[in-house]
């Protein structure tokens, strides 16, 4: 049978002439052959080929989660291609230990030659953090100036561009803030988690205040610890609260779409929360693995360079480990644990809400 398509080579298909003549080692143009140098230009030409292709996915599910309504069909989708970021991300984790078979000495060999470049100035990266939900008034600054300024002139009109545009935060929020079943055909959940959180709190209050083996001390040490928990509760039960530590940046989902996403964690079990809840471990996976490949960098800097500033006039070890936390974006589905309580201690949903977020088919 003739395909309808021409033959492709292997080697042409791929383009592998440009791709395998990128590496132009600095040292050599000048006169200076270091060995290590090949190795550090193809491990970063590696992370942009990596970078391109997550951006590809975020781009496809961004396409997804900004309509009006998402379509149930394509949740199995974006979770699947969720999934596959977070593997490209554990590559780009493993690579720092490949890097890290290059020495410190070894490095000095053609470090000076660098200068100015960054792997801060890598636009695509920059690009994905923007896409993801990064907000400028969270970064840290870098040297003095405007995140943007450090990369080449015709990238910044791009990467202000996606700070325009709806990231993957805004577009989960916004779908967590349609989640139909919060109070649902004489289902309160908000209103009866409450009421059981309560419960719950004046309980292990008695059982202290009752136990005999405990002194006044240990009673009110314990009781002092419940009070307060029960106070991160309430703040979370109390709209105007809420927006305030909003304001702060403790928190930065919307109130309703916090309640969301502890309803979809809680009742995961139900098989129409089954999927909302993976997407929600899959962002918090995608954030974990951003900090883990931050911290692995900083601790390669720190070992690589010491105090010295860096190659682009950071502060290398410093600015980098400082963004492992400030930089985060999905925070809040880390700070929900707080608010889990046990299975057993759920609110009851109606046979009929239980029917609705069921497998329906019938012989």
């Amino acid at each position: 049978m003739t395909k309808p398509y021409p033959s492709v080579h292997y080697h042409d298909y791929l383009q592998l002439d440009p791709l395998l003549s990128a590496q132009l080692p600095k040292s050599v143009e000048y006169g200076q052959p270091a060995h290590e140098e090949t190795l550090f230009i193809i491990v970063h030409q590696v992370y942009e080929l990596w970078f391109k292709q997550i951006l590809h996915e975020v781009d496809s599910i961004l396409t997804l989660f900004s309509a009006e309504k998402v379509s149930e069909n394509d949740m199995g989708l974006v979770v699947a291609r969720l999934s596959r970021v977070i593997e490209i991300q554990k590559l780009l984790i493993q690579q720092i230990g490949v890097m890290e078979t290059m020495t410190p000495l070894d490095f000095l060999d053609f470090r000076d030659m660098l200068y100015p470049a960054s792997g801060f100035q890598s636009h695509q990266f920059r690009m994905l953090e923007n896409k993801l939900g990064l907000k400028r008034e969270v970064r840290l600054t870098y040297n003095s100036a405007p995140y943007e300024k450090s990369l080449k002139p015709e990238q910044e009109s791009s990467i202000l561009d996606t700070e325009k545009q709806k990231s993957l935060f805004e577009c989960v929020n916004s779908w967590l803030e349609r989640t139909p079943f919060l109070d649902y055909e004489g289902f309160d959940f908000w209103n009866q988690y409450q009421d059981t959180v309560k419960k719950i709190f004046k309980e292990d209050s008695e059982v202290i205040e009752r136990h005999e083996f405990l002194s006044d001390t240990d009673k009110e040490r314990n009781l002092g610890v419940i009070k307060k928990s029960l106070e991160s509760f309430e703040a979370l039960f109390d709209e105007e609260k809420y927006k305030q530590a909003k304001q702060t940046g403790s928190w930065s989902l919307s109130y309703k779409a916090i309640h969301a996403a502890l309803l979809i964690q809680l009742y995961r079990d139900q098989p129409a929360l089954h999927l909302p809840f993976q997407l929600i471990q899959s962002l918090i996976n995608i954030d974990e693995h951003l900090t883990t490949w931050r911290y692995r960098h900083a601790l390669m800097a720190k070992r690589m360079l010491g105090s010295k500033i860096g190659t682009g006039g950071s502060s290398g070890y410093e600015y980098l480990r400082s963004a492992t936390e400030k930089h985060r974006v999905f925070h809040d589905f880390f700070q929900l644990t707080t608010f889990f309580i046990p299975r057993h201690r759920l609110p009851k949903m109606p046979k009929e809400v239980e029917h609705k977020l069921g497998f329906q088919f019938t012989s």
